[in-house]
């Protein structure tokens, strides 16, 4: 137990953060998040695993430098436009354009920009005249890392929680800093120290540990690949899967119009019957079969053997 009131514990776990920054310095009045930083590292890893592999199979590396530009453009706009979509209540009466483009005025949603990153990889292979299965089998797991590491940009702003549970992972978050609260958990206050806490399921950590494992998963799968295409059809699968149930314990949800059903378990649902369906085709011989994936020799692999 400690022996200060820390900000963020997992009592169950024996694990607690004295003090946990939303941000890592200030100039003036402007802030640089730690929730900017994950998401940048994250984005920086995955370019890192797709470029490698990009090199590996003998693809023009500028090609993904290219996507991953575009990628970050549309990516944004996706992470804005989809929370704005389920969340306009919040914002009518505003311009469009000036909520859009002010995401420090809070809200990104990461189906939106699943959902913008694959548009901008059909954008590169039109322009480049690269198979989207080409793209979309080498970027399309680096996704699962980007977002294991963005996720715990969630921890820094303790925000992406879920209901209230005493399992071997809850969480305790201090009541004064936890963001998207509801009544439900205000019924349950936990005190230490004179603090009162909430205690929550730590569904941003479920999150990124299923996708650090999906990726390992989908990298060690990938030279076993059955068609073209696979990779990015597994990884909407498995991801579909996982959040439609980790969803469902969030606190936070963005709800379809007009029908009190979480916006992202509908979207996980189609991402599963799109991809299932696909895979299918794919499993069953009606889709093309993978081609061989050439790998660069080096220069010692040239050598004729002497007789």
């Amino acid at each position: 137990m400690p022996y200060n009131p820390p900000d963020i514990w997992f009592p169950n776990l024996g694990i607690w953060f004295e003090r946990v920054p939303r941000y890592i310095f200030a100039i003036g009045s402007f802030e640089i998040y730690w929730y900017a930083v994950m998401i940048v590292l994250g984005i920086i890893c995955a370019a890192g695993i797709a470029f490698v592999y990009a090199h590996k199979t003998g693809q023009k590396v500028s090609d993904y430098m290219d996507l991953l530009i575009l990628g970050i453009i549309l990516a944004f706009i996706g992470l804005r436009v989809y929370y704005l979509a389920f969340n306009w209540q919040n914002y009518r009466g505003q311009p469009f354009f000036s909520v859009l483009l002010n995401p420090r005025g809070g809200g990104l949603a990461i189906y939106g920009g699943i959902i913008g990153a694959i548009l901008a990889g059909f954008i590169i292979s039109r322009v480049k005249k690269i198979p989207i299965t080409t793209i979309t089998d080498t970027a399309g797991p680096s996704l699962a890392l980007g977002q294991a590491i963005g996720r715990f940009g969630n921890f820094f702003n303790r925000e992406a929680f879920g209901s209230y549970t005493d399992s071997l992972f809850a969480m305790r978050i201090r009541v004064d800093q936890a963001m998207y609260t509801t009544p439900e958990l205000l019924e349950r206050i936990h005190t230490f120290g004179g603090v009162e806490y909430i205690q929550v399921h730590p569904t941003f950590l479920y999150e990124a540990v299923f996708n650090f494992a999906l990726i390992i998963a989908l990298i060690l799968y990938r030279p076993h690949k059955r068609f073209d295409g696979e990779m990015i059809l597994l990884y909407m699968f498995g991801y579909g899967i996982a959040r439609f149930f980790i969803e469902g314990l969030r606190t936070d949800q963005l709800l379809f119009w007009g029908t009190g059903l979480p916006a992202s378990q509908i979207v996980s649902v189609l991402f599963v019957i799109i991809a299932g369906a696909i895979l299918f085709l794919g499993y069953t011989g009606r889709l093309k079969k993978p081609e061989p994936v050439p790998v660069k020799k080096g220069k010692g692999n040239n050598r004729r053997r002497k007789k």
